[in-house]
């Protein structure tokens, strides 16, 4: 009797999760678009635009999700929305923001580097995220064509200071200046994909 007991409560403890459902995503979405739902909104401090999520990789928005959740990926708010999201909510709502992209040729505006020479700088970044930045060679790396620049910078910038953990982009961004950093955010903003707001799902 006991051994059938403990095989219940392992057989319980891992059950999978439902697959992600995007209609309850929609939903349990609503605060996102308090921020991520307003064209070029700003963080506060410091000052970069709110990324776009709408069409990013299901698989790249869990994992965020997830990072914030846990603490391995630091900002107060977006550790405050997540700390108390079941699983199957977080991949409801990645599954409901994956869906939500928009064709587009690219932000242009804003962008304080060089585009041209952002251009040659990203013949290292296509391995993973493709020529433009839209096609991810993994969908739990993120989509960057299009993205708001400075949106980008900031993240190369925290990639190379260790405020953000990843061995391949740590890698990648130590060497860079900030000229190069705004030059490469300056390239993939400038790219045409799917990346959009959420202003439509307010």
């Amino acid at each position: 009797m006991r051994v059938l007991t403990i095989l219940v409560l392992v057989l319980c403890c891992c059950t999978p999760l439902a697959a992600a459902d995007p209609v309850a995503g929609q939903v349990k979405a609503y605060t996102c678009t308090g921020c991520h739902g307003i064209p070029g909104y700003n963080n506060v401090y410091p000052v970069y635009k709110v990324p776009k999520i709408g069409g990013q990789n299901e698989a790249y928005l869990h994992g965020a999700l997830v990072a914030y959740r846990n603490g391995s990926r630091s900002h107060p708010t977006m550790e405050a929305q997540a700390e108390s999201i079941s699983d199957q909510d977080l991949a409801d709502i990645a599954a409901w923001l994956a869906g939500q992209g928009r064709a587009h040729g690219g932000e242009k505006t804003g962008a304080a580097g060089d585009a041209a020479a952002g251009q040659a700088l990203a013949a290292t970044c296509q391995a993973c995220h493709g020529p433009t930045g839209n096609e991810s060679l993994d969908p739990s790396y993120p989509k960057l064509a299009g993205q708001y620049p400075d949106y980008l910078a900031k993240a190369l910038g925290d990639y190379r200071s260790g405020a953000r953990a990843n061995p391949v982009m740590a890698g990648f961004a130590a060497a860079l200046t900030d000229r190069q950093i705004a030059d490469l955010a300056a390239w993939f903003a400038s790219q045409g994909g799917d990346l959009s707001d959420l202003s439509s799902a307010r």
